[in-house]
């Protein structure tokens, strides 16, 4: 018999379908009859222990249907198992009521009840739905041929009772609901059943990112003061005497400008948080997009994991992440890992329709019964089908993700920063606390002589209580998360575009500083678009570039026309049956899916072996054991009954070098004249050597080269081999003694652009290993073709099984010059990973298969492919290459380095101007008769929006240049702030503060200005903050380098964000000055005060070339001897003021566990 998965045909529906094509009846079943008799010698109608409700259980469930309040299922009662309470196995949770209650349900079930075979796993609701025959009915589907593609509502209804007794006549008539009054396929079954998708989290209202953006400590001091200053500018206004004919004071004007201030600071920020959110919701659907392989109208399909439905028959292959709840049907050793969602650590073999059956039949082993698919679990080994009963928040999966839906965590670098400002805010705080004490104690000692009204007091006290918080809002570095945020979520978007999907992020960030990378060869470095192109079996050659009759190898057409029917069926039925690839459509055409080397042999056998069609070739046979691909001994195998029993037959295929060392006899394909035939010869040493030379010569041209063998049993399991209770054998046990039929050479080129890729890596200080399973031959060609194996003065190859017996010492040595490691196990290459991670390197891997799923883990960052791979290796990686294309680690690689870069550039600049802002604030405060900064509060808050917010999107979306890739990776421990970064930091500010601090003490003297005339002292200020919020714009420009280099314009055009919203920042600036009056506290500026104020800020950008012109090494000695004072200073600072500290601390920070790593800069 051949199981449904490899059966594709559409089915007779007299034979197989449910359904009377007639009267739309259900006919009874014979195998259910044939249960109710068997053993016990009963007939359906003499089932007298089916034992009904209760009145008193029919009250505890109401959504019992009345089938199961009149009658039990048959497979519930009247079988050697013990009968079962419908009732009680159907019950409702509590909670899940509704699930039970479903309005014009054409279906026999609810989602309730479908819901109860895996809640926990429940044998009793199991049989209480009548089994697999009893769930097939009741959906309306087929276990054969799945869903019809052409439904639209359900053909039909069916009642409970009808669904789980077969036998029963009902006189209910089928209704047929009317398809005109629906629209789109499947309707009735997504209403009843719903759809696989996952409700959308519910996003963060406006509002309560509005207020956890406002929530920070600072902000609300600063509005209480602020709406103090308001009230006693309003009473000063309004409430106080003024002299006849003198304007009415405006000092209210500050208060409602700071108020203004702190709503935009805040508006902006939840807007950005926003942003944020709906960027990481794209991220996660995207993340979770794949496509799942589905039975309809009996065809082989690929449908989107969204569109699964209730009823569809779903294949499952090894390595596949079980995407819905369902029923197993059939398959060969079909084994899964179920520790994600019961926490079943051992792998559990699943049990087919036919075994339930006979199980249930004898009441023997039913604990070993697990006919059970959970959503979540993942395919370990083996194939089979199952036909699907939940989906989305039905499913067992769908639950457990609605009930541990949590925030992202957050990256590497974000709890570096977190320490960072936290070391920043220590010393805002203290240096706004210095500032406060001072202008209190000078405002103290002149109280006594201060001749203001009170009223007018309160104000000049709360004028300085306000410097001094807002100096703290201006130095606290709010927008550093921000900036890693917005960094992140532009990467991945952009990496999206270019076909890199970045499941975590931070593994954006870790790729920037990836030091080796360990690469799949297959699909990776190469096409993946694999073609036969030479082959020898027996005396019988063929090569696809050989066209000529005189040449040694034929071409293959006229090998292929010499083949006699018996050579071509050997080796039709080697490449069809063994093999996990099927028939389908792909963009409207017919296609071969599956494995690119399986599809390769398929298309081989279509074209030139005169295959009609795989499933006809598999239907034809009796298939009686599947063995899936086994990594360690490169090999699959497939196991089919001969016709007319005859006996079993063997066939393996899988790595030709490997499988010749397990054969003794070859078949030899005789030519004579025009015709060919089959003969067995025992395989001598010679032999041997002609096949290793073929297989050789294969490897030298870069062909993949893959060995077809068998042999015949006369019975199965062999005598000499232990079989397991359904008579099935391991591989390893009978890999022995086998017939060399012939190996053929695949040819998949290397991908367009990878030696160019693997020269940039080089060129980045990235070192790329191939990991691969071919031999070493053909590991070393590719190799050598993509740039990856310079020569064996450099670089080492080795083959799996001698790396894994090096010692620790060896692989110590060697491992740093390994380049290609060749018929390599996914077990090797995790103990690559994890020795180059002892080592110190930061390591990516690439990996496509279930078994590379410990190796994806242990890596740094783990690629898997989003074309190639399974589930299962997808789940285990960080990044998925939508393209499976190497080149496209360089473009992570470059984002990656982005990442950290505009995480730099931002920290960079803000430093600068915090410094600049808290000193020129502190020096001018203290200097002024009046103890008024030059910078004020309304003042110092445009600086804060300006450098937190704009500067945030300016800097964090830099694209990157390929110069990102002329240097080596940092380090692990590499400082978040550079040597070179400092260096720029103190440049500028002491270029900064020089400008500023000259035009505010002696500007009048350098312009001439009479300073006893008010207006030229509002100019002079005008002037100073003017020049200020220049010289950050084009320090902006400067910041955008990270190295020495002086194009700091380099790219520039490629980022529309740095010229609009500078352009935009630029505007602001011009229109506050002209127009910002009492409110920003400026006054208008003639032509030569504009001059000034833009021309000195524009004189940072040569000033940084001759900053950048130091040696770096000279300034990191100068530095660490210099600060010494000031780090005592801050450290006793950073003591005295540690409860204001913790005050003004950012809520919802939390430590990395430990401060001293996270601290570090």
């Amino acid at each position: 018999m051949v199981p449904s998965t490899f059966n594709n045909r559409v089915q007779p529906i007299d034979e197989d379908s449910p359904v009377d094509p007639q009267t739309h009846q259900f006919p009874a079943d014979p195998s259910f009859e044939r249960v109710m008799v068997a053993s016990h010698g009963r007939t359906p109608s003499s089932a007298t222990t089916i034992r009904p409700p209760t009145a008193a259980s029919s009250q505890l469930n109401p959504f019992a249907t009345p089938a199961t309040r009149s009658r039990s299922s048959s497979l519930a009662t009247a079988i050697g198992a013990p009968p079962v309470d419908v009732d009680a196995a159907l019950r409702p949770d509590p909670g899940t009521e509704a699930d039970f209650k479903v309005d014009n349900n054409p279906f026999a079930f609810s989602p309730g009840q479908l819901g109860k075979l895996l809640n926990p796993k429940s044998l009793d609701a199991f049989r209480a739905l009548g089994g697999l025959k009893g769930i097939e009915r009741g959906l309306q589907t087929d276990v054969t041929t799945g869903l019809s593609v052409d439904e639209i509502s359900a053909p039909y209804r069916i009642s409970f009772e009808h669904a789980v007794n077969p036998y029963i006549k009902t006189s209910e008539k089928q209704v047929n609901i009317a398809a005109a009054t629906v629209s789109g396929r499947f309707f009735d079954r997504a209403r009843v059943f719903g759809k696989n998708v996952l409700p959308s989290k519910k996003a963060t209202p406006l509002y309560k990112l509005l207020w956890n953006a406002y929530k920070e400590k600072v902000l609300i001091v600063l509005s209480i003061a602020a709406a103090i200053s308001l009230a006693l500018g309003l009473y000063e206004t309004f409430g106080g005497e003024h002299p006849p004919g003198s304007p009415l004071p405006v000092d209210w004007v500050e208060g409602v400008a700071i108020v203004v201030a702190v709503v935009i600071v805040v508006v902006v920020g939840g807007l950005m948080d926003w942003q944020k959110e709906r960027a990481l919701v794209r991220l996660n659907k995207k993340k979770d997009d794949r496509e799942i392989k589905v039975i309809r109208s009996g065809r082989a399909q690929v449908i989107n994991v969204e569109e699964l439905l209730v009823g569809d028959v779903i294949q499952l292959e090894p390595g596949d992440v079980i995407p819905v709840d369902g029923i197993f049907i059939s398959g060969h050793d079909v084994k899964c890992d179920e520790s994600t969602a019961t926490g079943e650590s051992e792998a559990l073999k699943k049990t087919g329709r036919e075994q339930v059956m006979r199980m249930l039949e004898s009441g023997t082993k039913l604990k070993d019964l697990d006919p059970f698919i959970i959503s979540g679990a993942r395919v370990l080994e083996g194939v089979g089908s199952y036909v699907c009963t939940s989906v989305g928040v039905h499913s067992s999966f769908g639950k457990i993700m609605m009930s541990i839906r949590t925030e992202v965590e957050p990256t590497p670098l974000q709890v570096k920063l977190g320490g960072l400002a936290i070391n920043i805010s220590k010393w805002a705080v203290s240096s706004a606390s210095f500032l406060f004490f001072v202008l209190l104690f000078r405002f103290l000692g002149n109280l006594s002589n201060d001749p203001r009204s009170p009223a007018e007091k309160a104000s000049f006290f709360l004028d300085i209580f306000i410097v001094a918080i807002t100096v703290i809002v201006v130095a606290v570095p709010e927008g550093l998360p921000l900036a890693v945020t917005l960094a992140l979520a532009f990467a991945t978007k952009r990496l999206l575009k270019e076909n890199n999907l970045v499941r975590v992020l931070r593994s954006c960030e870790t790729m920037g500083n990836a030091t080796t990378i360990c690469s799949d060869k297959t699909g990776t470095l190469t096409t993946n678009k694999m073609t036969v192109v030479a082959g020898t079996f027996g005396s019988t050659k063929f090569d696809k570039a050989s066209e000529n009759p005189s040449a040694s190898s034929a071409s293959v057409a006229q090998w292929s026309s010499a083949l006699s029917q018996a050579a071509k069926d050997a080796i039709i039925q080697s490449v069809a049956i063994n093999s996990t690839a099927f028939e389908g459509e792909e963009n409207g055409q017919f296609a071969f899916i599956g494995s690119k080397t399986e599809t390769a042999l398929l298309q081989l056998a279509r074209d030139h072996l005169g295959m009609t069609s795989v499933a006809e070739v598999r239907a034809n046979e009796s298939i009686v054991q599947i063995m899936p691909f086994d990594s360690s001994k490169k090999c699959m195998a497939a196991v089919i009954e001969l016709r007319n029993g005859q006996g079993y037959s063997l066939l393996v295929k899988g790595a030709s070098e490997i499988l010749l060392n397990y054969c003794n006899q070859k078949v030899e394909v005789v030519t004579a004249g025009s015709a060919t035939s089959l003969s067995i010869n025992d395989l001598t040493p010679s032999d041997n050597m002609v096949i290793s030379g073929t297989i050789e010569s294969y490897a030298r041209q870069s062909l993949r080269t893959i060995g077809l063998v068998y042999r015949d049993y006369q019975s199965w399991p062999p005598p000499e081999v232990h079989g397991d209770e359904e008579g099935h054998v391991k591989l390893s046990d009978i890999l022995r003694d086998l017939v060399f039929l012939g190996v053929v050479g695949i040819q998949d080129p290397v991908r367009p652009g990878v030696p160019e890729a693997v020269a940039k890596a080089k060129m980045a200080g990235v070192m790329v290993r191939m990991v691969t399973g071919d031999n070493a031959v053909t590991a070393q060609a590719i190799a050598t073709e993509c740039g990856i194996f310079t020569g064996s003065h450099e670089g080492v190859i080795m083959e799996g099984p001698v790396f894994r017996t090096l010692g620790d010492a060896e692989m110590t040595a060697i491992v740093p010059r390994l380049q290609v490691l060749a018929r390599s196990s996914p077990e090797d290459k995790r103990i690559l990973v994890r020795k180059l991670k002892a080592l110190g390197e930061t390591v990516a891997v690439t990996g496509d298969g279930t078994n590379d799923a410990p190796a994806l883990k242990a890596a740094d960052v783990g690629f898997s492919m989003g074309i190639s791979g399974t589930e299962v290796a997808k789940e285990a990686s960080q990044i998925i290459l939508m393209d499976d294309n190497f080149s496209s680690i360089i473009v992570a690689l470059k984002w990656g380095r982005a990442v950290n870069d505009s995480v730099q550039k931002f920290l960079q600049f803000q430093i600068t101007v915090s410094i600049t802002a808290v000193i020129l604030a502190f020096v001018s405060a203290v200097s002024h008769p009046e103890m008024k900064s030059v910078l004020t509060a309304v003042q110092l808050l445009w600086v804060n929006l300006f450098m937190d917010t704009f500067a945030g999107i300016v800097l964090a979306t830099d694209p990157p240049t390929d110069r990102i890739l002329n240097r080596p990776p940092q380090g692990k421990s590499a400082p978040l702030i550079t040597i070179n970064m400092w260096k720029m930091i103190i440049g500028q500010f002491i270029f900064q503060i020089a400008l500023t601090v000259i035009l505010y003490f002696v500007g009048g003297k350098i312009f001439e200005y009479d300073m006893s005339d008010p207006n030229r002292v509002d100019q002079l200020a005008t002037m100073v903050f003017n020049t200020f919020v220049w010289m950050q714009i084009f320090n902006e420009f400067n910041c955008r380098r990270l190295d020495n280099g002086f194009n700091i314009f380099e790219g520039l055009q490629r980022n529309p964000f740095f010229i609009t919203i500078n352009t935009f920042m630029a505007g602001c600036q011009v229109a506050i000055v002209f127009v910002g009056g009492k409110v920003f506290s400026v006054v208008p500026l003639d032509s030569v005060q504009w001059a000034v104020c833009i021309i000195l800020p524009m004189l940072s950008i040569p000033w940084a070339m001759v900053v950048r012109c130091f040696p770096d090494e000279t300034f990191g000695r100068i530095v660490a001897i210099a600060t010494k004072p000031f780090v005592k200073a801050y450290e006793v600072c950073a003591r005295v003021f540690a409860p204001l500290t913790r005050l003004f601390a950012k809520k919802g920070k939390k430590s990395d566990g430990n401060g001293s790593e996270s601290e570090k800069v």
